[in-house]
């Protein structure tokens, strides 16, 4: 085992969670039950590792078995980096045919006649989607196998997932999935966050969603509260209307945990006390960024509850109706446009 697979073995078990990192092991599958066995997880880390180190060098395992091990670790706990959404675009005649293995096929060959060498390697996991590992070299080194991209792409649909994407390796991953799933282009979604699931959710609208009705009363009747009779009386039919227009808005049940959604404003100042300000020809440019451990749950509860005023506020909700949390606002239209964002390394 040569020195930068020590490297890559010794930082991947200091990521790994102390609770999870036999699960994980047993996962791997390259450990014997004896040696297994031999493991006392109560240990420090540094002696897990300098452990785990001598099983892997008496078993003659290689970076590509260390890679399986990061590779389960990462697909048990993805929310460890920053995720990007992309979109593929106008699909060919059997882009909705197409099977694992043709795609592994494809894309490992289209990838690696645009860039060499490359470490790829590819999985299913239960939930359908499809997770690739990418570790990127030049003609001067080998892959680096310290900084992996990742990907997820659930096949049959449009939506692809990526963390730790450089904007020098964007252009080469973005064709290889154009050609091995069947599209003609791709763009970015403007939809990021630290919760896969929570993107993955928000934009494949996989959460309860409320359409409008002229009949509210089932949602207002389901948080009714013990209260003064003649209070609750005259407040029923408000509250009912809002909690309506808040589900409408943001979906009902349980909402995807979207941490942040950002409004970057280019528009012209308007202030008539301000004419300094107001007479600039330059747009007037700023930037405006909610956070919130649920975002979604916490703008649907100021909505519902009164705190912020409804029919709710199209920049608010286009986050669900357009599945993106980048905005940029302009003078030029009636609502929220989008620019394309490169993803940060």
């Amino acid at each position: 085992m040569d020195d930068s697979t020590k490297r890559l073995l010794q930082r991947l078990i200091r990521r790994i969670p102390a609770q999870t990192l036999r699960t994980t092991l047993e996962k791997w599958g390259r450990l014997t039950a004896a040696q297994q066995r031999s493991m006392d997880f109560t240990q420090p880390k540094w002696a897990l590792s300098e452990k785990l180190l001598a099983i892997c060098e008496e078993n003659g395992l290689t970076a590509k078995h260390i890679t399986e091990l990061e590779m389960t670790n990462v697909i048990d706990n993805p929310n460890q980096g920053m995720w990007y959404a992309f979109q593929l675009m106008d699909p060919e005649d059997d882009a909705n045919s197409i099977e694992l293995t043709q795609f592994k096929e494809q894309f490992k060959s289209h990838l690696r006649e645009l860039v060499r060498p490359v470490s790829i390697k590819i999985k299913k996991h239960t939930d359908e989607a499809v997770w690739i590992r990418i570790a990127w070299g030049d003609s001067f080194s080998r892959p680096n196998h310290l900084k992996p991209t990742y990907v997820v792409h659930h096949l049959q649909t449009p939506y692809v997932f990526v963390t730790s994407l450089t904007s020098k390796q964007k252009p080469l991953l973005s064709q290889a999935l154009v050609l091995s799933a069947r599209y003609q282009a791709i763009k970015d979604a403007n939809l990021s966050g630290r919760k896969l699931t929570a993107i993955r959710d928000l934009l494949m609208r996989k959460y309860q969603q409320v359409f409008p009705t002229m009949y509210p009363s089932p949602l207002g009747e389901r948080n009714q509260v013990v209260s003064n009779p003649h209070i609750e009386k005259e407040q029923a039919e408000p509250a009912a209307n809002r909690l309506q227009m808040a589900c409408e808005a943001f979906g009902d049940g349980t909402l995807p945990q979207l941490q942040t959604v950002v409004y970057k404003l280019e528009t012209k100042f308007r202030d008539h006390t301000n004419k300094t300000m107001t007479e600039r020809e330059e747009p007037f440019s700023c930037v405006v960024k909610f956070a919130s451990t649920n975002l979604l749950e916490s703008l649907r509860h100021c909505a519902s509850s009164g705190i912020a005023s409804t029919p709710v506020t199209p920049l608010l909700s286009s986050i669900l109706q357009k599945g993106r949390n980048y905005f940029v606002i302009t003078d030029n239209g009636s609502g929220p446009s989008t620019q394309t964002r490169q993803p940060q390394t």
